[in-house]
């Protein structure tokens, strides 16, 4: 990609090709498991099914953090390739702190679309929703770590949980973000927030910035040092 230049068109031009070629690799990267969720039908049987549609998803997202970390320290870079080296430094990390969240996340979908036939499933409803949030906090808390630091799956692990609690405001941020793409997804439909994808991946980029300067500042250059 050329330098953007110094005029303010030359720069919007710049920062919507980003959004473009960054959207079209996310759409590209998830294809497979999009095709098939949109297929299925929306019943509690087929949350194994739509679990599995969604394993591409934590691969792609952590490459558009990398992309989007290169945007913020140089808009001048082509995105496709810090998306497509993202992808392959991050794939199998990211897949180590994807797929755990999402066994645990389909179990408790099918709990909570099953309670009515459990004893007691109606008053474990709040704590399952919780737990639920928790696990999709940490996972992509982990995907923000992964994406920028290489560390032992327990290391990662352990550096998200502290960073939920060290970090509320990124935190918070996150868990606005979740909530929001949630929204979309209820209010509207699946595939609005696909196309919305490039635009929410560069707000989770902005949001986690500050624990990734965190583990940096605490944890890879005390490292470094010692």
């Amino acid at each position: 990609m050329p330098p953007l230049g110094e005029g303010p068109l030359s720069r919007v031009t710049g920062v919507v090709h980003w959004f473009l070629v960054v959207e079209v690799m996310l759409v590209l990267t998830t294809a497979p498991g999009l095709v098939v969720a949109l297929l299925l039908a929306p019943v509690a049987s087929n949350l194994p099914l739509y679990a599995l549609c969604a394993v591409p998803v934590g691969p792609a997202v952590a490459a558009a953090l990398h992309a989007w970390r290169g945007f913020l320290a140089d808009p001048d870079d082509e995105p496709s390739r810090r998306f497509l080296r993202g992808y392959r430094l991050d794939v199998l990390d990211a897949l180590r702190a994807w797929v755990p969240a999402l066994v645990v996340l389909t179990a408790l979908g099918v709990s909570v679309a099953n309670r009515e036939s459990v004893p007691g499933g109606g008053a474990l409803l709040v704590a399952q929703l919780l737990v639920g949030a928790a696990v999709t906090l940490w996972a992509v808390r982990m995907l923000s770590i992964t994406a920028t630091f290489t560390f032992r799956w327990r290391d990662a692990a352990r550096l998200s949980v502290l960073t939920l609690g060290t970090r509320p405001r990124a935190t918070l941020s996150l868990l606005s973000l979740l909530v929001l793409t949630g929204g979309i997804t209820y209010v509207t439909f699946d595939a609005v927030v696909v196309l919305l994808a490039s635009v929410l991946t560069f707000l989770l980029a902005r949001g986690e910035a500050p624990v990734v300067q965190q583990v940096r500042d605490e944890f890879v250059e005390q490292t470094a040092a010692s």
